[in-house]
């Protein structure tokens, strides 16, 4: 138990607001284990323990619990008490999963798998947008390039209308089995932007690339505007590549 210990440390919650209050614990725990602090098959710190590390009830403990177990990360048993389960395990498509892997300044080495998955869910995304957007999915794609574009001098301001371009190319395929990708895209944005924020050049490449992508759907041309995302998602790999090339801090 001296590893278990040593993550929680001091991690009192009495100054924060009661809503949402088992919330906030599901997210202290579940990122120590997302990132591996606490390891599979190990055994969580009894209710009593937890609860005075946390400043909290019982009952607010128990229902971050219920949270971390629904998602895959835990499993509570009574006997035996709760233990952390492994990541093939975790529902990795959940916003708060993805969300608490991806909590730590350093750049996690899954963001590649993530990579995988996305040049394999949105090339056909924006195949299939190319066949069935409406006009004002081609007005919310477009209106996402544009603030893009605004954002050329001033980087930082460039990821929402990036996440917004993505996700309106997923909303215009008109499949509701493409929404749950949303938060994997966001996640695997967000993630690449840590990396890859201060370069200008690479920046200027993906946005000419992106514009390509909103002209072939425009255009309702399926092949080519999957061959543009295909372009889109090989340069961001690229540019995270040589990136994390020069990172030593990639776990």
């Amino acid at each position: 138990m001296i590893m278990t210990k040593r993550v929680f440390g001091n991690s009192r919650l009495t100054s924060t607001p009661r809503a949402g209050l088992h919330h906030k614990i599901a997210r202290k725990i579940g990122s120590l284990i997302a990132r591996g602090s606490l390891a599979p098959g190990e055994v969580l710190p009894n209710e009593t323990s937890l609860g005075i590390k946390f400043g909290v009830s019982r009952t607010a403990l128990r229902e971050a619990m219920k949270v971390l177990a629904s998602k895959g990360l835990i499993e509570v048993r009574r006997k035996t008490g709760t233990r952390v389960r492994p990541s093939t395990d975790w529902n990795l498509l959940d916003p708060d999963v993805l969300s608490w892997l991806f909590s730590g300044p350093e750049v996690p080495g899954t963001l590649i798998d993530l990579m995988d998955v996305r040049k394999t869910v949105e090339p056909a995304s924006a195949r299939m947008a190319a066949g069935r957007a409406t006009e004002e999915n081609l007005r919310e794609i477009e209106g996402a390039l544009q603030g893009m574009e605004l954002a050329i001098n001033d980087l930082p301001s460039s990821i929402e209308p990036d996440l917004q371009f993505h996700l309106a190319i997923l909303k215009a395929t008109h499949n509701i089995f493409m929404k749950p990708f949303g938060a994997l895209i966001q996640t695997a944005l967000r993630a690449s932007f840590k990396i890859t924020s201060s370069d200008q050049e690479a920046y200027e490449r993906t946005l000419a690339l992106h514009r390509a992508v909103f002209v072939a759907i425009k255009s309702r041309n399926e092949r080519e505007a999957e061959g543009a995302m295909i372009l889109v998602l090989a340069q961001t790999s690229k540019d995270m590549e040589v990136t994390i090339s020069r990172t030593p801090a990639v776990r």
